[in-house]
């Protein structure tokens, strides 16, 4: 193995060992050095890959929502108004973390360490803010689109695509906890809430 891959294998054990220690005692009460021992190397080895524990922090926040973008979700804009509400429907679900994705408690436990350190961080509460203003215009920018189809009313648009935001933010959050909730039926409703009738979707045609 070559120094530079070495290197690269050493930082993402430390970031793997972060993730799952901020998940296991929160952002605050994990230190360096217990990172370092979760990887098996000294505490100076660790400022070899990250100069401060603050840019180790947003390693794993840029890992975190690497592929969260609304366009990874919505690649492009459906030619026919009968695809609009589909489209709608199936990219939302897509939206929500797979339910074997993996350890969804820990994913969890490390949002809301981000969650908490934006009220006291700038930097943090901007970068969450900023991403959620990019699914809102996202959503947005679709709707008008829908309009210009024919296939929603276009009053109020901005406050319509703000709501379909946040109900995918409560989804995936329920999703996360593993609620038992009908996520299918609930989004199909949300999106049959923004449609006029003759594009709402049905039961047999939303699976």
């Amino acid at each position: 193995m070559t120094p530079l891959k070495k290197r690269d294998q050493t930082a993402g054990q430390i970031v793997d060992a972060s993730f799952e220690l901020f998940a296991r005692h929160g952002i605050d009460n994990t230190s360096l050095g217990m990172i370092a021992k979760q990887v098996g190397i000294t505490k100076p080895s660790i400022y070899y890959h990250f100069a401060t524990k603050e840019l180790l922090i947003s390693r794993i926040y840029e890992q975190l929502f690497s592929t969260h973008h609304f366009s990874a979700y919505f690649p492009e804009l459906p030619e026919t108004k009968e695809d609009w509400a589909l489209m709608l429907y199936e990219g939302g679900l897509r939206m929500l973390p797979a339910q074997d994705s993996g350890d969804h408690y820990a994913t969890l436990r490390v949002l809301n360490e981000f969650m908490m350190l934006a009220q006291r961080d700038d930097e943090y509460r901007l970068r969450l803010a900023g991403m959620q203003q990019e699914f809102v215009g996202g959503f947005e920018r679709l709707l008008r689109h829908g309009a210009e189809l024919g296939v929603i009313v276009s009053g109020d648009i901005h406050h319509k695509a703000a709501i379909l935001a946040m109900m995918i933010d409560n989804l995936s959050r329920s999703r996360m906890l593993q609620l038992e909730l009908d996520y299918r039926g609930l989004w199909r409703e949300m999106v049959n809430s923004v449609v006029i009738e003759a594009a709402k979707l049905r039961d047999h045609g939303a699976e």
